[in-house]
Formats: structure tokens, sequence, C-alpha cells
């Protein structure tokens, strides 16, 4: 594999279709509120990113199955108050270097811009380092009316003297230049745990935003299957290091939102 590529495993016609991007991140926010929602209102997948930017490795599940590090694409119609499509973005890692992520974000970007996107929303953590206790939702936006918006639904403005490292940002601000805008969805997370709490405050202000009802009851559990698989990515990342004498936190892009 020489560059990144997309394999499409189905055809899809899709109208005006919103965006969602939740790949890992700092408390893996927002992969848990895509992998409810995925879950819970039936998307189906239909096309597969891979990339010589993610980490040299693959998942071995319980049964010894391979699996490649990958993002997935995910496709619902008709949904919501207003009818509409979505297409969702999730997966298992994002790029390691700065060149990767700039790579694999365009490429994302052009194969959503094929189904006509316009309006995106990225999902994160913010994180604190310490516990928090009721997580608080911060947001950014890519103009004044949705940063108004946001405020609306008692979203708090991310201030100027923080940016959004990785996917979550990156695919926010690369998108302007190509009629795409929208906004950045952050809760207050120590960072070191998947929170499924950070996770249900995203999601929460999302389903209002998007005018979607989706229970959030089981996101505990969903929460408690993703710190399995994170447990072993981390093992393995660990084994990897010691076999390349990597230092601990070099090259590490995990805090990324």
């Amino acid at each position: 594999m020489k560059e990144t590529f997309i394999k499409l495993i189905k055809d899809v016609d899709l109208n005006n279709p919103v965006f969602i991007e939740a790949l890992p991140g700092i408390g893996h926010v927002g992969k848990l509120v895509a992998e409810h929602l995925i879950h819970e209102l039936g998307a189906e997948k239909f096309a597969e990113l891979y990339s010589p930017s993610f980490p040299p490795q693959v998942f071995v599940d319980e049964d010894g199955i391979v699996e490649p590090m990958k993002n997935e694409f995910y496709y619902l119609q008709g949904q919501g108050e207003d009818n509409r499509d979505f297409i969702f973005l999730g997966g298992n890692t994002q790029g390691l270097s700065p060149e990767g992520q700039y790579e694999i974000c365009g490429s994302i970007l052009d194969f959503v811009d094929g189904y006509g996107v316009k309006e995106i929303y990225t999902l994160g953590g913010l994180g604190t380092g310490q516990p928090v206790e009721n997580p608080k939702v911060y947001g950014a936006a890519t103009n004044k009316e949705l940063a108004e918006m946001l405020k609306e639904h008692e979203v708090t403005l991310r201030s100027a003297d923080g940016g959004i490292i990785g996917a979550s940002g990156l695919i926010l601000g690369l998108g302007v230049s190509r009629g795409m805008h929208g906004v950045c969805l952050m809760s207050e997370t120590p960072g070191y745990f998947i929170d499924a709490d950070a996770s249900k405050a995203v999601l929460t202000v999302l389903l209002k935003l998007l005018k979607v009802d989706v229970d959030v009851s089981k996101l505990e559990e969903r929460a408690e299957e993703t710190r399995k698989m994170i447990n072993k990515a981390q093992q393995m990342e660990r084994e990897m290091a010691e076999r390349m004498n990597i230092v601990p936190g070099e090259e590490d892009l995990r805090y990324i939102g």
C-alpha cells in the first residue's frame, strides 16, 4: 500500500447528507457517540478507508481473527424531524503523522464531497487531566451563524487560546475551501480512560442540533466494549515500542480530539 485509498462496499444514493466525523481521540468521546448512533439507528457500512499513514499493526479479536487498521463510512437515510440523510465516519485509528493526517482528511473530504456534503459535525474530547463531575460541552464553528447556534444550545465556545488537533479540526478547516461548513463538539474529559459520561454530554447536544431521537441508556455498555478493545491496542503499541526502541509518547497523536 503506497497511498490512502477508499474501498467502496455499496453504491448509495444520498440527498444532501450531513457528515459526522467521530474517529478515536481523547477519552474516545466521539468514537463512542458514533458507535452508539450507528448501532441504535441501524446505519449500514458502505465504504472503508485504508492508509499507510495508519499505525503499523493490526487488531486481533477474542477469536484470534485479525482486523486491519481502518476508517469506516456508514450511511442513514430519512432520519429525524427534518428527514435528513447522514454519513458517519468511525474507525479504530487516525493518521500517525501531520502529513498523514492531511492526506487522509483530504481523501475523506473528496469522498463525502461526491455525495453532496455541505454540513459537517466533528466530535471529540477536551482533556482536563483530572476528574470531571458534570462534563461541559465546548464547541467551535466555521462561521458566526453556526457559532451563534451553538450558544443557543448552551454550548460554550472554545476560546482563542486553544486549537483542535487531528481529524476533528482538520476536516472542518479543509472543508471550508470546498464550500462545507460545520461545528466541532467537545466534552470535558480526564482523557485517560474511555469516558461514557463525556460521550453522553456530546451526544445529548448533537441529537438536539440534528433533531434526531435516540435512546442513550446503552452508552455505558458500549463504553465497556470499547475499553476492552483499547486495552488490547495499547498493549500492542507498548510491545511494538519495546521492539522498535521507541520512547512512549514520541510521534504520538492520541491526544487529538
